[in-house]
C-alpha cells in the first residue's frame, strides 16, 4: 500500500512540474493549446490516484498497478519533452538535456504497454483463459525489445528537428541498426492493441452478473470518448482537443467505479439517460434549426427574429412528447425487460378494473410480480376481517 502511494505522489510531482515546463515552454500561443496541455497532463493525476486506490482497496487487481505504471510513464514523457523544449528556448537555464532526452526517447513506451494488458486483464486482474498467455508475453517481449532499442539510439530527437547526443547511445553498424527499429517495431502496436481488445470483447460476450457491469462502465466512457471526437471541430474551434482530453477523464473514473464497485449497479440507467437525451437534444436542435429555416423563407428573407421567437416558443412545446417516444424506443431497443415488465404492468392495471373476483386477482397479482420482478419465490398474504 505504501509503494503504492509513493508511485502516486511521485507521478503527481512529475506532472506538476510537466505542467509548469508545459506553460512557460515555447510554442504555446493560444490559450486553448496549453488547456488541452493542462488538461491531458492532470488527467494522468486522476489514473495515478485511481491505481493508488484499487491496490489499497483491492490488493490481488493487478489493474491498479498497471494505471500506476501507465501515469508515471505518460507524466515522465511530457515533464521530459517539456524540459528539453525549454532548455533548448533557453539555452544554459537547466543542466543535462541530453538525459533528459535520453528519457524521452523510451520512457513513452510503457504507456501502450499497460493499454495492452489492461484490455487482457480488464476487469479481473486475470487473463480470460490460459490460452491467452502467448499474448501477453508478446506484449512484454515488444515492450522490453522496442525500450532497449529506443533507448540505445545514437541520437536524441528533440523539438524543432533539432538533435540531441545521447549518452548512452551505440554507433557504427549497430547505431544504425538500431535507426532502422521503429520501422519494424511500431506497426506491431495495432496489431497487438487489435488483438488485445478482442480479448476484451470476447469477455464481454462470455460475462454474467457484476463482471458484464463492470466492462458496461468501460464501455460506457468508451462511448462518450467517441462522441466527442466526432464533434465536428469548427465547431468548438481550438478547443477541440481540450475537450477530448476532458473526455478521456471517463476513463479512469469507469474503471475505479468498476472495480471498486460503488453504486455499479446505477450504470444501466446512466447508459438509458445518455441515449435519451443524446437523442432529444440533436432532435430537438434538428427541429429548431429546420424550422428557423422554413419561417424564414416563407417570410421571404433570411432567419428573422418571428422565425427564431416561433421556433423558441415550438421546441419546449415538444420537449416532453418527444421524451416519451424516445425513452419508449430505447427502452424497446436497450431495455426489453424494463419495456416488457411496463406493459405488463399497463395490462394488468387496465384487468384490474373490471375483475371483481379476488382468487383471480390473486392468481394474476403474482403472475405480474413474476414476470417483471422475477424473485425466486414469491407469495400473497391477505388480512382476514373477523365478522362483527
Amino acid at each position: 500500500m505504501r509503494l503504492a502511494w509513493s508511485l502516486c505522489l511521485l507521478t503527481v510531482a512529475i506532472i506538476v512540474l510537466g505542467v509548469l515546463l508545459q506553460v512557460l515552454g515555447p510554442g504555446r500561443e493560444s490559450r486553448p493549446e496549453q488547456a488541452a496541455d493542462v488538461i491531458y497532463l492532470v488527467g494522468f493525476i486522476g489514473i495515478a490516484w485511481c491505481g493508488a486506490l484499487i491496490t489499497a482497496r483491492r490488493p490481488g487487481n493487478r489493474i491498479g498497478l498497471l494505471l500506476l505504471v501507465g501515469s508515471l510513464s505518460a507524466g515522465l514523457v511530457e515533464a521530459a519533452e517539456g524540459y528539453v523544449a525549454y532548455g533548448l528556448a533557453h539555452p544554459g537555464a537547466l543542466p543535462a538535456l541530453p538525459l533528459a532526452g535520453w528519457l524521452l526517447i523510451w520512457t513513452w513506451v510503457p504507456s501502450p504497454t499497460v493499454l495492452m494488458l489492461l484490455l487482457l486483464v480488464y476487469p479481473t486482474g486475470q487473463l480470460l483463459s490460459p490460452r491467452w498467455r502467448p499474448v501477453a508475453w508478446a506484449v512484454g517481449l515488444w515492450a522490453a525489445v522496442t525500450l532497449v532499442a529506443m533507448a540505445l539510439q545514437p541520437e536524441v530527437p528533440s523539438a524543432g528537428g533539432l538533435t540531441l547526443p545521447n549518452p548512452l547511445g551505440l554507433s557504427g553498424d549497430a547505431g544504425e541498426l538500431l535507426r532502422r527499429a521503429p520501422n519494424i517495431l511500431f506497426p506491431l502496436i495495432l496489431l497487438l492493441v487489435l488483438v488485445s481488445a478482442s480479448a476484451l470483447v470476447l469477455r464481454f460476450v462470455r460475462s454474467r452478473g457484476v463482471e458484464r457491469q463492470q466492462l458496461k462502465w468501460l464501455a460506457y466512457a468508451a462511448g462518450l470518448n467517441l462522441m466527442v471526437a466526432l464533434l465536428p471541430a469548427r465547431w468548438l474551434g481550438g478547443w477541440k482537443p481540450a475537450l477530448d482530453n476532458l473526455a478521456a477523464w471517463g476513463f479512469p473514473i469507469a474503471i475505479g467505479i468498476a472495480i471498486l464497485r460503488y453504486r455499479l449497479y446505477d450504470i444501466d440507467r446512466i447508459i438509458n439517460r445518455t441515449l435519451v437525451y443524446g437523442l432529444l437534444t440533436t432532435t430537438l436542435g434538428i427541429v429548431y434549426a429546420s424550422l428557423v429555416l422554413v419561417l424564414g423563407q416563407l417570410g421571404g428573407q433570411g432567419p428573422s427574429n418571428l422565425a427564431v421567437a416561433g421556433a423558441t416558443l415550438t421546441a419546449p412545446a415538444l420537449f416532453q412528447p418527444l421524451r416519451r417516444r424516445i425513452q419508449a424506443a430505447v427502452d424497446r431497443r436497450f431495455n426489453r425487460r424494463r419495456y416488457d415488465a411496463a406493459r405488463t404492468v399497463e395490462a394488468f392495471s387496465a384487468r384490474l378494473r373490471d375483475e371483481v373476483d379476488l382468487d383471480t386477482l390473486t392468481g394474476e397479482l403474482l403472475t405480474v410480480v413474476d414476470q417483471t420482478v422475477a424473485p425466486t419465490k414469491v407469495s400473497l398474504w391477505l388480512r382476514s376481517r373477523t365478522p362483527t
